[in-house]
């Protein structure tokens, strides 16, 4: 199986779908139910799904909440498949995780869907800030699958017959997840690795992968002292503030088109009439605001930038193109953000 599997989540995707989970048994209409010649199945699985199986309960909590876990059938239902699926992944080694890019990326993810203790800042363990880190797992998830969508397999549904209180200097801050950045880091050191052996990695390319594992090294640093405690160094502040020219050895020289967040990519198929794709959409970076404790006591309100996740369904002759989604986006055009990220999210 684990030879075999390259995308994770086309197999998790293939599930949680009917006739895998049944028939939907509730009584509205969730996103993920339609209306089949058999009547009301799981046509649509959701991203939401990856991160439940991932791990998340943040995710299944916004399923179960919006109906779309009431599906069930003869020794089948949503609950059990996902608890079969998470067991699955559960038994998976580092080393599995690692066996290649795609599935070390999304292991990378992980350490964004846990609950934060009360090591860690007060608004990182709110309610806002688990959706939040979801949001941002699931626009990093959209953008592996739009990275890989001329080689991923696609699932299918088979058709049914604060201000700061002193004037003094305010001081930057690190989102402290220093697994994620460790994993990330792994995973920059895999692809350097990777792409060397191939003979794939020209200088300036291995000059960009040496930057980011630095970058990445020093955050993981930095987020460690913070949950620690400790006072950051002038240098690690001086870091924090130049943020976007320590990105610039990274992205420069790379075309304004790879720089821009907003794409788009269908993942699943539904065979049903009307035939339609789900699609998953990066729509413009977004500014997250946060209060946040520095050592000295003071309580200093930090902005940093967010991705933005779309999920929704399109006719099968009308799959988007990243230039139609940017497009729709100029106009105004694209369709509602999920309801869940209310809990963060302010127009």
């Amino acid at each position: 199986f684990r030879k075999k599997l390259i995308f994770l989540d086309s197999y998790i995707f293939q599930n949680l779908v009917s006739p895998a989970v049944g028939m939907y048994v509730g009584k509205d209409e969730p996103f993920t139910m339609k209306i089949t010649a058999l009547g009301p199945a799981r046509c649509f699985p959701r991203g939401l799904d990856v991160m439940a199986v991932l791990g998340s309960e943040q995710a299944y909590e916004i399923l179960k909440t919006e109906g779309d876990t009431e599906y069930q059938g003869e020794d089948t239902s949503y609950d059990k498949q996902l608890k079969e699926l998470r067991e699955e992944f559960g038994a998976f080694t580092e080393k599995d995780w690692n066996r290649n890019l795609y599935w070390a990326w999304l292991y990378a993810l992980k350490p964004l869907l846990e609950d934060f203790g009360q090591a860690y800042p007060t608004f990182m363990q709110t309610e806002a800030w688990k959706d939040k880190e979801l949001q941002t797992a699931l626009a990093s998830w959209t953008e592996l699958r739009h990275d890989t969508i001329l080689y991923a397999k696609q699932s299918y549904t088979p058709e049914l017959t604060a201000m700061p209180l002193q004037p003094k200097p305010v001081v930057g801050y690190v989102e402290p997840v220093p697994e994620f950045y460790s994993r990330m880091l792994s995973l920059t050191r895999m692809t350097k690795e990777g792409l060397a052996q191939l003979d794939a990695l020209s200088d300036s390319e291995r000059s960009r992968l040496e930057s980011l594992e630095g970058i990445l090294e020093r955050l993981l640093q930095i987020s460690q002292d913070e949950l620690e405690g400790k006072e950051l160094s002038e240098a690690d502040y001086e870091f924090i503030r130049n943020f976007g020219e320590q990105l610039d050895s990274i992205v420069a020289g790379v075309e304004a088109k790879g720089k821009e967040s907003t794409l788009v990519a269908d993942v699943h198929t539904d065979t049903n009439l009307p035939m339609e794709v789900l699609e998953e959409g990066l729509g413009y970076v977004e500014l997250a605001l946060v209060a946040y404790k520095i050592p000295d006591g003071r309580i200093i309100l930090g902005a940093g930038p967010i991705l933005s996740y779309y999920e929704f369904k399109q006719p099968i002759d009308k799959r988007l193109t990243d230039e139609q989604w940017k497009e729709m986006l100029e106009q105004g055009q694209q369709p509602p953000r999920p309801s869940w990220i209310d809990s963060f999210y302010a127009e």
